[in-house]
């Protein structure tokens, strides 16, 4: 149990080298475009096991504990970052450089999500002994979708939101559902939404200089 945990922990720190690497100088905030596709879905895995592989390790302990043992580590977190590396494809397809406007209106919705019954379902899913990494990835992605959104709508190539995301998502994986830090955390996405909307330059990054 102790070397899975350590290798998939490691792996994680090494994708976060790669993906600030990757990632430097990349940042537009809101007009950043994504290169070719297989620049970017290289880059998009490696941020998402960076960011997603840490709040993974209770899922990995519970599969070795179970009597699978370090051997089912590998195809779990694969079949896990597989869904990941289909919603960077979906990513790819949809995404348009954009205003501040659709950045602000993405962020309102993704604080708004984070209070609805299906964000908790999920999210209590992901907490639950998922048989596969493919069923944890599932309920993973719908439980983070919106951060997700969010972080593609404030700046895809972003270290600082990417950073701010991943200890987000690893708070909600690691902590139960608890309307006393929920409600705060939903209110204050969607007030920075509605301040990205009314007032954009007071929010540093959000677009390249002039």
């Amino acid at each position: 149990a102790a070397a899975a945990l350590a290798v998939t922990l490691g792996v994680a720190a090494a994708c976060w080298v790669v993906a600030v690497r990757e990632m430097t100088g990349m940042d537009m905030g809101t007009v950043t475009r994504l290169g070719s596709f297989g620049f970017f879905i290289a880059v998009w895995v490696a941020m998402m096991a960076a960011m997603m592989l840490p709040g993974t390790a209770p899922a990995v302990l519970r599969r070795v504990q179970a009597g699978d043992g370090a051997r089912a580590v590998p195809v779990f977190a694969g079949s896990y970052l597989a869904v990941w590396a289909l919603a960077g494809v979906a990513v790819y397809a949809l995404y348009r450089p954009h205003g501040a406007l659709a950045a602000g209106t993405v962020t309102v919705a993704a604080g708004m999500y984070e209070i609805t019954p299906l964000k908790r379902r999920f999210r209590r899913r992901c907490r639950e002994n998922i048989g596969s990494g493919l069923g944890f990835g599932l309920c993973c992605l719908g439980s983070s979708i919106g951060l997700m959104a969010m972080l593609v709508a404030l700046g895809v190539m972003s270290i600082t939101w990417m950073a701010v995301i991943a200890l987000v998502v690893l708070g909600q994986k690691l902590v139960g559902a608890r309307a006393v830090i929920d409600v705060p955390l939903a209110l204050a996405i969607v007030a920075f939404g509605v301040l990205i909307i009314v007032d954009p330059s007071s929010v540093p990054g959000l677009t390249p200089p002039m």
